[in-house]
């Protein structure tokens, strides 16, 4: 079973993510994160990371497809951040058939633009471990000095505008294409982070139940 996980920038997808991983055993793609370790070597791709721009479809999709080629997985994968767009989607679909499998669910995470706005740029992350933190939601534990965190630059205001207009343009359109070949649940965002993973465990036990009974 695969799932793409969609929601606007401070929605909660990695932390949503990590507890569902946890829980069922799915492998966690990150993407932002995949790419930001990209850019560690890459020059000109961590600028463009930082002023907020999404990488080409076609060189983001061969950096997915080869990182998953060589670990040889392609089944209960759970994409936080890919495809975001309809072209990606399209490659990502075609390479999934060859391996004989699909995106059998689609969850998306709502919230305000408002609220992203105000939980991004209170996000920090932590300059040697790379954890990130939000000052309002998910607070550094105490043997952590929030002084010495740090805020990315694709965290600072300008850019968060910049990655939700891209969201809103390409991300909405990809989710009216999935939904042509598989469910797709929307989920409020805006609630704590209990009450959310509590309705997704609901929705993923539901979808788990009808692919084991197709299977049969």
């Amino acid at each position: 079973m695969n799932i793409v996980l969609f929601g606007p920038q401070g929605s909660g997808k990695g932390t949503q993510a990590r507890l569902l991983c946890e829980k069922y055993g799915f492998f966690y793609f990150e993407s932002g994160a995949y790419l930001r370790k990209i850019a560690e070597t890459n020059i000109d791709l961590k600028k463009s990371l930082g002023e907020g721009n999404l990488v080409p479809d076609k060189e983001m999709t061969s950096y997915l497809t080869a990182f998953f080629d060589d670990k040889n997985i392609y089944d209960d994968i759970l994409f936080d951040g890919f495809p975001r767009t309809v072209d990606q989607y399209r490659y990502l679909k075609k390479w999934l058939t060859q391996k004989q499998v699909k995106i059998n669910l689609g969850l998306v995470l709502e919230i305000s633009e408002e609220e992203t706005l105000k939980r991004l740029s209170a996000r920090r992350q932590d300059p040697v471990t790379g954890k990130i933190y939000n000052l309002i939601t998910d607070l550094p534990p105490a043997e952590i000095d929030a002084n010495t965190l740090i805020q990315r630059d694709d965290d600072k205001p300008d850019a968060i505008k910049k990655r939700l207009e891209l969201y809103h343009l390409r991300t909405e359109l990809l989710i009216k294409e999935i939904q042509k070949d598989t469910k797709v649940v929307r989920v409020n965002g805006e609630r704590s982070i209990d009450v959310i993973q509590k309705e997704l465990e609901e929705i993923m036990r539901i979808n788990i139940n009808i692919i084991k009974n197709a299977k049969n």
